[in-house]
């Protein structure tokens, strides 16, 4: 049987569609239900593989992008978040579902909301908001999502609050060394974007474009790989018909199919 996921929907998701065309292709069914649906009608996550939180503009973005999505998994679905993670099965946040996974303290650890935060997504250093295509090096070996990728990805950013910040840089460099920086921002040929703009469109530290749990199995990033898995959403499929962001998907499926 192919694995099944459950898209998260909330008023102001406009990415759902994109990322379950994703994970058909990759294998995958999927069933996009609204969180008011899943709190009244109490509907057990046990029955889905994965877990998917898609990018948009949840909640119009009110007290901040993610943050209102942040504190409904806190505080209405906080056992089948912790049961899902804890079980090892894949999870991954889109742009806006990076932002919700951040606040709720999922990433970079399993924190409480309670807890104060070592990361967050804030406003782009450019203080405007960015859409535009840019290159990814998936670099994690931990994370099921990248493990054994060695293609440059290429896919857009839609994002005002994309910049992931740590408390300090000591932080960023355990997040190194524990594997858990998924994807970084690349010049096109894989060179390091070294901050420079906009290879690195919003100023992350390090140029941190996604990151995991110690686990491995949450990914949480920025850019929109589910819309580059056909050729012709490529403004480049000429010169680079391998850069798609699918492989990102097909590992992810296939690790729920084989668990």
């Amino acid at each position: 049987m192919k694995p099944s996921a459950l898209i998260l929907f909330a008023p102001g998701t406009n990415r759902d569609g994109d990322v379950a065309q994703a994970l058909s292709l990759a294998g995958a069914s999927s069933r996009t239900i609204p969180l008011k649906t899943l709190r009244d009608n109490k509907i057990d996550w046990a029955d889905h593989q994965i877990l998917v939180l898609p990018g948009g503009f949840s909640y119009a973005d009110a007290l901040g992008a993610g943050k209102l999505l942040a504190l409904d998994l806190s505080h209405y679905f906080i056992d089948q978040v912790q049961a899902f993670v804890a079980a090892g099965k894949p999870v991954i946040g889109i742009c806006n579902g990076f932002q919700v996974l951040v606040k709720s303290g999922i990433l970079p650890g399993n924190e409480a909301l309670t807890e104060t935060r070592t990361a967050t997504l804030t406003h782009n250093q450019g203080n405007h908001f960015e859409c535009r295509w840019v290159s990814l090096k998936p670099v994690s070996q931990k994370c099921l999502w990248t493990k054994n990728l060695t293609e440059i990805i290429d896919c857009p950013v839609a994002h005002g609050e994309g910049n992931f910040t740590l408390t300090t840089l000591d932080q960023a460099k355990t997040l190194s060394i524990q594997d858990q920086i998924a994807l970084v921002y690349v010049h096109s040929d894989g060179k390091p974007a070294g901050g420079v703009y906009p290879v690195n469109p919003n100023g992350s530290v390090m140029d941190i474009a996604g990151i995991c749990n110690p686990q491995g199995n949450v990914l949480g990033l920025m850019p929109h790989p589910e819309d580059h898995v056909f050729p012709f959403q490529s403004p480049d499929r000429i010169h680079r018909p391998d850069a798609s962001g699918l492989p990102l998907f097909i590992n992810g499926v296939r690790y729920a199919s084989e668990s």
